[in-house]
């Protein structure tokens, strides 16, 4: 029997991917899959909290179980911006290249370009919190190269596959190394228990 998630995201590059770590034993729900429209609040300056109080908000309207997600780009010689504010870090009307264009501008005169992505997943299941964390070491390149992935991909070389950017890799070797797949995988283990 397929185990039905309601994942707290109408982000359907996030749901893709995770559906793609999970296989076929789970079928995830997004927020649009479900009818659901309304803003969840991401109040909180922590990556953790937000993720928490993402899957409450939804558990609470919904009466099911389900979980959410949280992930940040933390550059260290920008003192660990974007971090939390990585969706939205150009301003309200905030895109993938606006995004990218003032972590670069903001980098230009920095020698430290190391970063990490970092993901977590909470999980609300029979009125129990569990959370999930996967983490990927990198770095930030001067220029985006590549079309795949979204967010930061194209300025991000993780140091498992120093070659090429995260938007150079294909779905299949990005979920090999991914802080989003180390978190899911952890996530998928314990519900395969």
């Amino acid at each position: 029997m397929i185990q039905e998630l309601i994942f707290a995201t109408g982000n359907a590059n996030k749901v893709s991917e995770i559906q793609s770590i999970l296989g076929d034993k789970f079928s995830i729900k997004s927020l649009k899959d479900i009818g659901f429209s309304q803003e969840l609040e991401e109040p909180f300056d922590t990556l953790e909290a937000n993720a928490k109080t993402k899957a409450e908000q939804l558990k609470e309207i919904t009466g099911k179980d389900c979980f959410a997600e949280d992930s940040g780009l933390f550059i260290n010689g920008l003192n660990g911006e974007p971090g939390v504010y990585s969706a939205r870090y150009s301003g309200a009307d905030a895109t993938d290249s606006r995004n990218i264009e003032l972590v670069l501008k903001n980098l230009e005169d920095k020698e430290n370009r190391s970063a990490y992505f970092k993901t977590v997943i909470h999980l609300l299941k029979n009125g129990k919190h569990y959370q999930f964390t996967g983490i990927c070491e990198g770095k930030i390149i001067p220029n985006p190269i590549g079309d795949n992935g979204f967010g930061y991909d194209p300025i991000f070389i993780a140091n498992d596959i120093p070659e090429r950017t995260f938007a150079q890799l294909t779905k299949e070797e990005k979920n090999t190394i991914s802080h989003r797949a180390k978190a899911t995988k952890k996530f998928v283990e314990w519900l395969k228990k």
